[in-house]
């Protein structure tokens, strides 16, 4: 059994589920700069090399954009 995050968002407009694909738009309402991490509205670990932990456990890799070639 997993836990989920049931806390409703009271945020108008609301915040994106944590399985929509604009997610990482919830409001932060905990950050952590000194850890690394923030927690979400929707109830997501985002951490600053941009992995995720999910409200149900899984994780996600880091997806930070690839740096531009030199010129």
């Amino acid at each position: 059994m997993s836990a989920r995050f049931t806390k409703p968002c009271t945020h108008q407009p609301p915040c994106p589920p944590a399985d929509g694909r604009d997610r990482e738009a919830a409001r932060v309402i905990a950050t952590h700069p000194e850890q690394g991490w923030s927690l979400l509205c929707n109830g997501i670990v985002l951490f600053e090399d941009t992995g995720e932990l999910l409200p149900d456990g899984r994780a996600v890799a880091p997806h930070r954009p690839a740096a531009a070639p030199p010129r």
